[in-house]
């Protein structure tokens, strides 16, 4: 299985999307992304249709149009999305739960490419599945609090709509080395 860029594009815009929702941004217009992803515009927008009519995503059209996110974070599972995008984990057709196909070799039960193969599947199933949107964006904010004070005001920002609501996990240091 390799993530295409059409898979890698959706993840990083969904994450893009859940961490401008917990910052107080529900609404993400396309050129903030495009912006902040360097992607191709035209090719995001194929990326959010798809993803708009699978009900992971919402439009707004109009002068404060945008994306959103259409359900919570906590339900929109980044196995779901690969599968949706990118079609099977499966690294060969016979190992596949949803796009299963008989493979040519003559004795597939006891075949030992098929074991390990399924072995495979079975493996980045198991990590993709387990991950949820929201999951990704608290460990994100967290290393983003956790880094904040390493950005200055000429470096790059990771977020188009900027850290002003992101909070330092400890508290700023006082005068004297204390806290």
């Amino acid at each position: 299985m390799k993530l295409s860029k059409r898979g890698e594009y959706a993840l990083r815009a969904l994450i893009d999307l859940g961490l401008a929702q917990e910052l107080g941004r529900p609404l993400l217009r396309i050129s903030e992304l495009v912006e902040k992803e360097r992607l191709p515009e035209n090719f995001l927008v194929q990326i959010l249709v798809q993803l708009r009519t699978a009900g992971i995503v919402e439009a707004k059209r109009g002068k404060f149009g945008g994306y959103s996110l259409a359900r919570p974070m906590n339900e929109i599972n980044f196995g779901q999305v690969v599968r949706l995008i990118d079609g099977p984990l499966a690294p060969i057709a016979c190992v596949s739960q949803t796009a299963y196909a008989r493979c040519t070799c003559p004795d597939e039960a006891h075949c030992g490419l098929r074991m390990l193969m399924l072995d495979v599947r079975n493996a980045i199933a198991n990590v993709l599945d387990r991950y949820t949107l929201a999951d990704i964006v608290e460990v994100t904010l967290r290393k983003l609090r956790r880094d904040k004070a390493s950005f200055h005001l000429g470096d790059a920002c990771p977020l188009p709509f900027g850290l002003e609501n992101i909070e330092p996990v400890l508290p700023a240091r006082r005068p004297g080395g204390g806290r």
